[in-house]
C-alpha cells in the first residue's frame, strides 16, 4: 500500500532500475507518515560516506506528537540497504552519470520502505515527446470508447 508517490520523478527522469530501501525513522515520523503527512516532491538521494541518505523529504509533524521532542520536518534520513547493493549503486552513480531518485514510499510487512529509481535526466525535448505520447494515447482511448 502506497503512502506517497513522486510523480515528478517520471516527468524529469528516465527510470532504468528500481531498488527498495528501508528508512531510519523516529517515532513521530512514523505516526505522521501513517497519517499521510509526508511529501517526496523535492526529495533526492545522495551518497555520503558510503551510505545512502534521503534529503529534502518533508514530514509534517502531528500536533499530538510528543511534547519533549522538537521535530525537524526536513531532516536527512539514512536509507538502509545491503552493502553489496550500495556498492553497486555508488559505482553506477559515480561512473555512469546516473542519479538516485525517490519514487514511492510504501508499507511492506508493517515497515515503511522507500522505492529508489536509478535514473538519467530527461532533456526538454524528451519531456515534450513523452507528453505528446501521453496525449495521443489518451485520445486513442477516447476514440475507442466513442465507438
Amino acid at each position: 500500500m502506497s503512502i506517497v508517490q513522486n510523480k515528478k520523478a517520471f516527468h524529469d527522469y528516465f527510470i532504468e532500475e528500481r531498488y527498495e530501501a528501508g528508512i531510519a525513522l523516529e517515532g513521530w515520523e512514523v505516526k505522521a507518515m501513517r497519517a499521510g503527512r509526508t511529501q517526496l516532491k523535492e526529495a533526492y538521494v545522495v551518497i555520503s560516506n558510503g551510505e545512502l541518505v534521503l534529503i529534502g523529504s518533508h514530514v509534517s509533524p502531528l500536533p499530538t506528537a510528543s511534547t519533549h521532542v522538537q521535530p525537524d520536518p526536513v531532516r536527512t534520513r539514512k536509507l538502509l540497504m545491503h552493502a553489496a547493493e550500495i556498492e553497486k549503486l555508488i559505482g553506477l552513480v559515480e561512473r555512469d552519470g546516473y542519479t538516485l531518485v525517490p519514487i514511492d514510499m510504501h508499507y511492506k510487512r508493517g515497515r515503511i520502505k522507500l522505492e529508489i529509481g536509478l535514473a538519467k535526466g530527461k532533456k526538454q525535448h524528451d519531456k515534450r515527446e513523452a507528453e505528446k505520447d501521453r496525449d495521443w494515447k489518451r485520445e486513442q482511448q477516447r476514440l475507442l470508447r466513442a465507438r
